[in-house]
């Protein structure tokens, strides 16, 4: 897979790789928006129930836009969330 495919999956560009569609590229698009998330809510409930959707859904864009995480398994980002919400929290209060 190409940097311009991971970079369309996750949200850093828009504009559609040579060879894809543009409706399919969403989907891929959609299904590691949706894999992040479930996985992520598997470990933090209470954060989504205290942010609600809109703001949750924000959040998990950014993450998925601006985390670097390397791993294939989903089972694998909390760490990198963890991380990720340190970023942020520190990027706050600077």
């Amino acid at each position: 897979m190409s940097d311009a495919f991971y970079d369309y999956v996750r949200g850093r560009s828009e504009m559609v790789p040579a060879g894809y569609t543009q409706v399919g590229m969403r989907a891929y698009r959609h299904l590691v928006y949706l894999g992040a998330s479930q996985m992520v809510e598997a470990h933090f409930p209470a954060l989504r129930a205290q942010l609600g959707e809109p703001a949750w859904r924000l959040l998990i864009e950014a993450f998925v836009r601006q985390s670097a995480w390397t791993s294939p398994y989903y089972g694998d980002l909390h760490h990198d969330f963890i991380a990720f919400l340190e970023r942020e929290s520190t990027g706050l209060s600077a």
